[in-house]
């Protein structure tokens, strides 16, 4: 059975998961039913200032505005089971821990939340405040999975993208995708 997934790419550092992210899901496409992407303005800016490109406007993904409440994941009869929020800013952090929806990303991690499905947050942001762990807590507490983007380094990544697919990976098995990638002990 194929996923419906959404993608919502925050305004922090860290675009070169976004962009792995959706490369990635590219190259599983018969995985997954539909894609929809939500991009914070910070989001769109960071891309371009550290990737120096548009190029999320290329992706054949559904892109939807960050204040369009009729997307089909701002409602829990759509059956959207993942979304994952990468990079994920410590302030959509806390307005999702704090059950804001006053834009479609937390909206439609609201309403992940409330149906009991897969709700996967990728912070980039260090060192962590009290009031970041505090806000880890209570999401997962509600149901939702902390993965900081905190690369390994096993499969002795050669560039940034290779480096960044393994957070990345690990946020796609996480999703529950069938990924061929370095695994732990086995050749």
């Amino acid at each position: 059975m194929k996923k419906k997934i959404v993608i919502a790419v925050g305004g922090s550092s860290g675009s070169i998961y976004a962009k792995v992210l959706f490369d990635r899901l590219q190259r599983i496409a018969d995985q997954w039913e539909a894609v929809g992407v939500v991009m914070s303005d910070n989001a769109r800016y960071n891309w371009e200032l550290e990737l120096g490109n548009k190029d999320y406007e290329n992706y054949p993904f559904d892109h939807y505005d960050k204040k369009d409440f009729m997307a089909p994941f701002a409602s829990g009869s759509a059956r959207y089971e993942t979304m994952i929020v990468c990079p994920c800013s410590m302030g959509i952090l806390g307005r999702i821990a704090a059950g804001i929806s006053d834009d479609l990303t937390t909206r439609a991690a609201d309403v992940i939340l409330k149906e009991r499905r897969r709700l996967i947050l990728v912070p980039r942001d260090t060192p962590y405040s009290l009031i970041h762990l505090d806000n880890m807590k209570r999401i997962t507490e509600a149901g939702g999975i902390i993965c900081p983007a905190s690369p390994s380094f096993y499969s002795r990544p050669q560039n940034f993208e290779e480096l960044a697919a393994t957070v990345v990976d690990r946020v796609l098995d996480l999703a529950g995708f069938r990924l061929d990638t370095y695994r732990w002990g086995e050749s």
